[in-house]
């Protein structure tokens, strides 16, 4: 099999561009002293960008707020997030989102 520099060297480059924003801000904050504050604040960063992608899926249609749209989605988090609250558990979360949205999807499909 003959490999191309070209596809080469544009995967080796991506490599590095996918690396460099994922390593060079660890490598920065580890050499400082974070405040308490700052440490707390940063812990509740990946919930807030969960709850805007899902309100993202939930709430947007073809680029616009809608309700109406979504109705399956709507009901299906609703016990997803009861889940979510009561167990803290990714995978119990995830199935019942998954047979939550099988289910209403055989029941009302068209």
């Amino acid at each position: 099999m003959e490999v191309r520099w070209t596809i080469l060297l544009i995967i080796l480059g991506t490599a590095i561009v996918t690396f460099i924003p994922r390593v060079l801000p660890l490598m920065v904050l580890s050499r400082m002293q974070l405040s308490q504050g700052v440490i707390q604040w940063l812990k509740h960063v990946p919930v807030t960008v969960m709850a805007a992608l899902i309100a993202q899926e939930l709430f947007l249609s073809d680029g616009k707020f809608s309700i109406i749209s979504n109705k399956l989605e709507l009901i299906v988090s609703l016990p997803t997030l009861t889940i979510a609250i009561l167990t803290r558990s990714l995978l119990g979360t995830v199935l019942v989102g998954l047979i939550s949205m099988m289910v209403l999807r055989f029941l009302f499909s068209s």
